[in-house]
């Protein structure tokens, strides 16, 4: 394979990943690891696209035991480096991956992140990321019910590996969405 390439990264996310919501799930998981990726002066294009290609084969293979461990030999197979496939074989714990480099553990603290992140812009009246806070969103993490597939523990985890406050891992996020909020469908309106 060529080098790798964002365009490459999406047509392969658009091969396997019809549904909208993980495509917007996707672009926000990369938007998120650009930006951890310029703060800590690490490669922004190899975070990127691990972000982008991190659930690309979630909506053909969703369960535990395929998940991402069929993309992850997919993407070995198509060439794609293996610090990203790596990095996208430890951003869920049920893999057994250890997360060794700061673009694994970076993903692994985004990922589920991004998800919250969404449903809580959802239920706000502006339904928009640009006026969300931190405080809202940890708010919302201690109500069981909301929001109930998103693993909590895995976004305490995050913040936890990459050695932040909580508090900063979800602002540093949410700055991540906003300048891409139209295309996530979070600048707000119904």
């Amino acid at each position: 394979m060529p080098e790798p390439s964002r365009d490459a990264a999406w047509e392969l996310l658009c091969e396997y990943t019809k549904d909208e919501a993980l495509r917007r799930h996707a672009l926000a998981v990369e938007a998120a690891m650009r930006s951890f990726a310029r703060a800590a002066g690490e490669d922004e294009e190899a975070w990127g696209l691990a972000g982008l290609l991190h659930d690309f084969d979630y909506e053909r293979y969703p369960t535990l035991e395929d998940h991402p461990r069929r993309g992850a030999e997919i993407l070995r197979e198509k060439g794609w480096p293996e610090p990203i496939v790596e990095a996208i074989l430890g951003h869920g714990n049920h893999t057994g991956v250890p997360r060794r480099t700061a673009m694994a553990r970076t993903l692994h603290a985004v990922d589920e992140l991004c998800g919250f992140i969404f449903a809580v812009t959802f239920v706000r009246p502006s339904r928009s990321v640009m006026d969300l806070e931190p405080k809202s969103v940890i708010k919302k993490m201690k109500e069981k019910g909301f929001a109930r597939a998103v693993s909590r523990e895995d976004i305490r985890e995050g913040a936890e590996e990459l050695g932040i406050p909580l508090e900063d891992l979800v602002r540093r996020t949410i700055e991540a969405l906003r300048p891409i909020a139209g295309e996530l469908g979070l600048a707000g309106g119904s």
